[in-house]
């Protein structure tokens, strides 16, 4: 029987992960409302745009539902965006995130979107860089005692994990590697 995966699909670019999740051998599923992630064993929050989504995510309710399996274990991959929402501090913004990973991020830390670049990238437990896509990225400018650092670009962290969450600055279902998607399974467990 394959992993059930939610992929948050409020807003952004969710489409191309449950494309990715499938190629995995995973059964991607749509998450729209809280009831939605009965049965998801993880759940990927993608690219889009973090203000907007988070409004979303309380109007739906999702952002409780959301926090509270994350909290009892569920694993979660934010992409982007999703990292910023999945973020404990933003820099310089007072802005709703679901505070699940110790980090703090800078949103747009590589410049607007005509900045936007892709770069091979070492990725920590990877033989091969990883093409990583860079479309208006944050980064992490502060990782809590728990956060192990996964990748980095000109010194800057833009991959991260705590236990059964990860972030990623970039965006791996652009890209046909597949990698990164199974990195994420392979937190599941069992």
């Amino acid at each position: 029987m394959p992993r059930v995966v939610g992929v948050l699909s409020l807003q952004g670019d969710f489409q191309l992960h449950c494309d990715a999740i499938a190629a995995c051998g995973a059964e991607p599923r749509q998450v729209r409302m809280p009831e939605d992630l009965a049965g998801c064993e993880g759940l990927i929050l993608p690219g889009g745009e973090s203000t907007t989504l988070g409004i979303l995510l309380r109007r739906h309710g999702l952002d409780q539902a959301i926090a509270e399996r994350c909290r009892d274990g569920m694993p979660a991959w934010g992409t982007c965006m999703g990292m910023i929402l999945m973020a404990q501090r933003v820099e310089g913004r007072d802005q709703f995130t679901l505070s699940l990973l110790d980090i703090t991020i800078r949103r747009n830390a590589f410049g607007p979107q005509v900045h936007s670049f892709e770069q091979e990238i070492p990725v920590k437990g990877f033989v091969s860089p990883f093409p990583a896509v860079f479309i208006r990225a944050p980064i992490v400018t502060e990782c809590g005692p728990e956060v192990e650092s996964l990748a980095e670009v000109e010194g800057k962290v833009v991959a991260v994990r705590q236990g059964r969450l990860l972030g990623t600055a970039f965006h791996p279902e652009l890209t046909a590697d597949r990698r990164v998607h199974e990195y994420f399974l392979s937190l599941f467990g069992g």
